[in-house]
């Protein structure tokens, strides 16, 4: 191998050595960003499971209403047909 085809070879290694390196800046960049979505949509998930359990915790006991006024229209149904 002459000197100029050392040259060439080092001058293209180099640049295969240049272009590695911004591929994994590139990647490592979009790693980080990739990394910073998964955070906030953890973030907003906590936050919805915390709003659910919220109205959860504060909504109307609709099947326990429900048996309660079926009790007061029986009782009260009883007591009607019994003062007659």
């Amino acid at each position: 191998m002459n000197p100029s085809e050392a040259e060439g070879v080092a001058i293209e290694l180099e640049r295969l050595r240049r272009a590695v390196d911004v591929g994994f800046a590139t990647t490592r960049g979009d790693l980080a960003l990739l990394l910073q979505r998964a955070d906030q949509t953890d973030k907003t998930l906590g936050d919805h499971e915390d709003r659910l359990d919220a109205l959860e915790r504060s909504r109307w006991p609709l099947p326990s209403l429900a048996a309660l006024t079926s009790c007061a229209a029986l009782t009260m149904t009883l007591w009607q047909s019994a003062g007659r």
